[in-house]
């Protein structure tokens, strides 16, 4: 009898909730600019992929473009939800941090959009370095339980040290697609001869992903080295928009010059080159 009432109280709980982060966002010049950014970035870089890929004609060319221009999609989609606070909330650190006590804002939703992301990047490097389907689902993989263990680590209130343990996991299994990038994928990539552009776009990832620990460590999430979630926040956005854009800009601009190079490819997803048995 009481289940209707109960669930209206929890509605007005939650929209109050996201009510309180929306205006904390807007609230914050520094946080909501580094949102905005994105959401414009992403949005002509939607145009701007979607023009570059009008010609793309070979199937294993169209799955690269295809992964490529889901990076922006899932950024602009994730910026709104940040921007209305949906994907915003409020968590109390534990003892030992350096905000013990405190309610620090956790934009959560970030760890959704490298979830959802990452692995496309992933997936575009790894066709375009002509890698088998078993390595790059494991590298995939491990990429995702990468961004999971994160958000973990970013949510995990009852224990500071726990906080720390996944973020520990995360970095491991950080450390699995840096390896495969590094050696096995650029092998692959060697053999297909694409490391022209491999090469180049390995480098920007790596450096790039680099960041995101490092910001994750020394922001509010963690030491609280840096203190302002804003500040904290556009260090993930400038990240954002190199990582995604600039790398997807740079892919797509190969792809659209080189498509035979990658219509020939036999890894994953790919079948015999032209004139084989």
């Amino acid at each position: 009898m009481h289940t209707p009432v109960l669930t209206h109280g929890i509605d007005v709980l939650l929209q109050a909730t996201q009510a309180d982060a929306l205006s904390a966002v807007r609230n914050d010049p520094l946080l909501s600019s580094s949102l905005w950014v994105n959401v414009a970035l992403a949005g002509l870089s939607i145009l701007l992929f979607v023009y570059m890929g009008r010609n793309v004609t070979s199937e294993r060319a169209k799955l690269v473009w295809g992964a490529t221009l889901m990076i922006p999609l899932v950024s602009i989609s994730s910026y709104l939800a940040l921007l209305s606070g949906l994907t915003v909330g409020f968590v109390e650190m534990p003892a030992g941090h350096a905000l013990a006590g405190e309610e620090v804002m956790s934009q959560w939703g970030r760890y959704l959009t490298w979830t959802l992301s990452t692995p496309m990047i992933l997936l575009a490097l790894g066709l375009v370095a002509d890698v088998d389907a078993g390595s790059l689902l494991t590298v995939i993989a491990a990429d995702i339980a990468m961004c999971v263990t994160g958000l973990a680590a970013a949510l995990t209130t009852s224990s500071y040290l726990f906080r720390w343990a996944f973020y520990a996991v995360s970095c491991t299994f950080f450390l699995v697609v840096l390896y495969a990038l590094l050696t096995e994928w650029a092998a692959s990539a060697t053999a297909a001869g694409t490391d022209d552009i491999f090469d180049t776009l390995r480098a920007l990832t790596v450096v790039l992903w680099l960041g995101y620990p490092i910001i994750w460590a020394v922001g509010v999430e963690g030491l609280a080295l840096v203190g302002s979630v804003g500040i904290t926040s556009w260090g993930y956005s400038i990240l954002d928009v190199f990582a995604k854009y600039v790398f997807s800009f740079l892919l797509l601009r190969w792809v659209a010059d080189n498509e035979g190079v990658v219509a020939t490819a036999r890894g994953a997803f790919g079948g015999a080159a032209p004139g084989d048995d």
